[in-house]
């Protein structure tokens, strides 16, 4: 599958950018856009930042959006099981991209909640969040979350690592593989991500 700017799927979003081209304003695009269609994320149209934050976040790389992304915004609301499994997956990717972050910028708060939701997506990370290729997003993680990116040394799909990471932390990793390169589905954890062949 070729690689494509999907920036053209967050008309009228996009229309306001002040950096259209921007790693970080695609995926800030692509969180919202998100958070604002998809059923895994259901009761979080802000996608985890409280009001005033994601309108905060809005202002700075949309302004003039505001009326338009505000408009039927209401205070988080999950109260059945179903969601609460979901509320309690996305929870776990911000702490676990948080216990990374290199400070305690808005910024750095907003793009640990807008990677955490994206990952909820079905293609790998780096389409999910709009951006041009697995590059780009290495590069976000690098400057943001150093200490993740560092360890991530054999190249493991991105979502695959945050995934196996919150496993190894929970205890519940079940992989049985005495090394991923003996494992039968290593091309799925660490295979080319230009394809659209694997999702995550």
């Amino acid at each position: 599958m070729a690689n494509v700017n999907q920036a053209v799927n967050y008309d009228p979003l996009m229309r306001y950018a002040l950096a259209p081209h921007d790693s970080l304003t695609l995926a800030f695009a692509a969180a919202v856009e998100f958070a604002r269609s998809s059923s895994r994320l259901p009761g979080c149209g802000t996608f985890g930042l409280d009001i005033p934050e994601y309108l905060s976040l809005l202002d700075t790389y949309f302004p003039g959006a505001k009326p338009i992304y505000m408009s039927g915004l209401q205070p988080l609301n999950i109260s059945t099981s179903d969601k609460t499994a979901v509320w309690d997956e996305f929870q776990d990717l911000i702490g676990l991209l948080r216990g990374h972050r290199k400070d305690d910028s808005a910024e750095t708060r907003w793009l640990a909640h807008a990677i955490a939701a994206c990952c909820l997506g079905e293609d790998h990370l780096w389409q999910d969040l709009g951006l041009k290729d697995r590059a780009s997003l290495s590069e976000i993680l690098a400057r943001f979350f150093p200490s993740l990116h560092a360890g991530n040394t054999q190249g493991m799909r991105w979502k695959k690592y945050f995934y196996k990471l919150l496993c190894e932390r929970n205890a519940s990793f079940v992989c049985r593989s005495p090394s991923c390169q003996q494992c039968s589905e290593y091309a799925n954890c660490f295979g080319p991500e230009e394809d659209a062949s694997w999702a995550r």
